[in-house]
């Protein structure tokens, strides 16, 4: 690969904390990593890479999910690039104490990272992927803003003395719900000026102070729409009408089912990415999972990561030419007719079906040419 294509004035050296974690996610944040390597030479950049344990691997080892050595590492870094946590181990046995996700909702709520940031943008390319009709998904272009350290994955839980009851509190306090709700908003209006929040409130008391929080807040910004809509009701407009929403604001069990179910618009998982934030750092990470059933097979998809490290550019960097480099790289990768196992129809050619490392080595040529043009063009 050629060094130094574009250079800028100033050197932007930057610390990022890999988390490979458990299953596929060391397979695919190895692409993620190289492509943030690639655009780190190419634009004039500095990276400093360090690895750090979590999930599975953790406590196998330190019998921790979050070694405080890791998270001392993650405090330090300017940006963490994540893969995934989760071991079958731990899905059928309820006895286990220390389980993997333990490490991903204490890394949240030490650093901070209240709001997960999920965009829902479709390549024409893989309209066919997704058992919704093209038609009806044509268009989509939906940012979801779930709020990530309160709701019942937070709250107290237990279980009563006879062993019968099991009690799970679902709790939201006022300045956790403006917070993200101010984010959602600014967020809108660089979009369609619109925002759709989610919640129970003819049910639930935390959804009504969520509701009446979201109003207020709303107040502040007057070219911006608010609408609100119930989760039963939207998880079926999702998939109705995916094209009616913009900027979606909802709490964190609403938003995890909401943001999986709307990964089916894209037609796999394996293609989207995401951002957990705060007020300063941020955790970027494909929402596919672990996927043990496919670990080591060499056949993970690697874009949700590769669009993962493109959002980290952006975000935490600001390198929005950098950022639209690695889209427009994959882009052109999907329309030069290459897919992995999980986006591939009987149309696609056997030998442009490629695993994990032949689908980052594609995208890396894709940059490459794309930062070319950009040179000439300066």
């Amino acid at each position: 690969m050629a060094s130094g294509l574009i250079t800028r004035d100033k050197e932007m050296k930057k610390r990022i904390t890999i988390l490979p974690g458990d299953g596929i996610g060391k397979e695919v944040t190895a692409e993620g990593k190289r492509v943030l390597q690639s655009i780190a030479e190419l634009f004039g950049h500095e990276f400093e890479f360090k690895e750090g344990l979590i999930g599975h691997e953790a406590i196998e080892k330190t019998g921790v999910a979050l070694p405080d050595e890791t998270l001392s590492l993650l405090k330090k870094s300017d940006a963490i690039l994540f893969g995934a946590v989760g071991h079958p181990k731990y899905d059928n046995d309820p006895t286990l104490k220390v389980r993997p996700e333990q490490g991903l909702l204490k890394m949240r709520k030490e650093l901070g990272l209240y709001a997960n940031i999920r965009p829902i943008k479709l390549f024409d390319e893989l309209l066919h992927a997704s058992s919704i009709k093209p038609e009806i998904l044509k268009g989509s272009d939906i940012l979801f803003f779930r709020e990530l350290t309160g709701d019942v994955y937070f709250g107290d839980k237990g279980r009563k003395d006879d062993g019968n009851t099991a009690y799970d509190l679902m709790i939201y306090q006022r300045y956790e719900i403006e917070r993200i709700a101010h984010k959602a908003f600014q967020a809108a209006q660089t979009r369609k000026k619109k925002v759709t929040s989610v919640d129970k409130a003819n049910v639930l008391e935390s959804s009504r102070l969520w509701r009446e929080v979201v109003q207020q807040v709303g107040k502040a910004y007057p070219d911006v729409t608010l609408e609100h809509q119930f989760i039963d009701a939207a998880a079926m407009k999702l998939i109705q009408n995916p094209r009616s929403f913009d900027v979606v604001l909802t709490g964190n069990l609403f938003g995890d089912i909401l943001t999986d179910e709307a990964s089916q618009i894209a037609g796999s998982m394996g293609m989207l990415a995401s951002a957990s934030v705060g007020d300063s750092i941020g955790l970027y990470e494909p929402i596919h999972g672990s996927a043990h059933d496919i670990t080591g097979k060499g056949i993970a998809n690697p874009l949700a990561s590769i669009l993962s490290a493109a959002f980290l550019l952006d975000i935490s960097f600001g390198l929005k030419e950098e950022s639209e480099t690695v889209i427009h790289a994959v882009e052109a990768t999907l329309k030069n007719g290459f897919r992995t196992t999980d986006i591939a129809d009987n149309k696609i050619s056997k030998e442009n079906i490629l695993n994990t490392t032949q689908m980052g080595n594609k995208v890396l040529q894709q940059i490459e040419k794309v930062a070319s043009k950009q040179l000439i063009k300066q």
